[in-house]
């Protein structure tokens, strides 16, 4: 029993001890570029306040917050070492929830928000917003 609970015991209350460090996390941002200075908008930004209904329900569902979560986990692997599979990733999502525009073209980009500002972390090629099949 006292092994059983010992195993039990960390999933319950975790220990926040694995973290070196604790850093802003990446933000996603896309514009689409046409010539004026591209004019940046957040990625399915989070939202400014939750009931406590809300809360409740994200504990043990919500689909929404586990791909925010994906996105953070591509941007943190492209500021280590960008890969195709993470910039196709998040470019993917970002063409999944635009509408059908023909012709135009678009960029992401990578930022951390801190307490002193923001850094610009990693911006990718332009992309076209619908890539023929």
């Amino acid at each position: 029993m006292r092994k059983t609970l010992s195993l039990v015991l960390p999933v319950l209350i975790p220990s926040w001890q694995f973290f070196k460090t604790i850093e802003p996390s990446p933000r996603v941002q896309w514009a689409r570029i046409d010539g004026d200075a591209p004019r940046w908008q957040e990625f399915r930004p989070r939202p400014q306040r939750l009931s406590p209904a809300q809360m409740l329900r994200r504990l043990f569902y919500s689909a929404a917050w586990n791909e925010a979560l994906f996105l953070v986990s591509c941007a943190e692997r492209i500021e280590a070492e960008p890969t195709a599979h993470s910039i196709t990733e998040i470019q993917r999502r970002i063409l999944a929830t635009l509408p059908h525009t023909p012709d135009a073209t678009l960029q992401f980009r990578l930022i951390f928000i801190d307490h002193n500002g923001q850094d610009l972390l990693y911006r990718s090629a332009p992309f076209p917003a619908h890539p023929a099949p």
